[in-house]
């Protein structure tokens, strides 16, 4: 069952961003956390959406990209755990840019 679940998650994925290729799909972006509640996604999963978002958002990609640049967290100290991105600061920011 939860495989019949991620295969789904990667054709709606494919429909949304017919630019990327199945094989470069982070695997965060197709499977849940625990709770399938967590406000974060890697780096690498932020970074492969950012034509479709700039596109959606009639926004320069290039300015997408670096604010997903700029919205990388590192691990605590840089030692402990992975890089990140919050979903909901990355919107905040793209609303900001998008207002100026």
């Amino acid at each position: 069952d939860y495989l019949i679940q991620v295969q789904a998650r990667i054709d709606t994925f494919l429909v949304h961003n017919p630019s990327v290729a199945k094989s470069t799909i982070p695997s965060d972006l197709v499977t849940a956390s625990g709770s399938g509640l967590d406000p974060h996604i890697s780096p690498e999963g932020a970074f492969v959406q950012v034509s479709r978002i700039a596109k959606t958002r009639n926004m320069d990609e290039a300015k997408v990209k670096a604010l997903v640049e700029k919205s990388v967290q590192q691990p605590l100290l840089g030692l402990f755990g992975t890089k990140t991105v919050s979903v909901l600061e990355l919107n905040i920011s793209l609303d900001k840019l998008s207002i100026n």
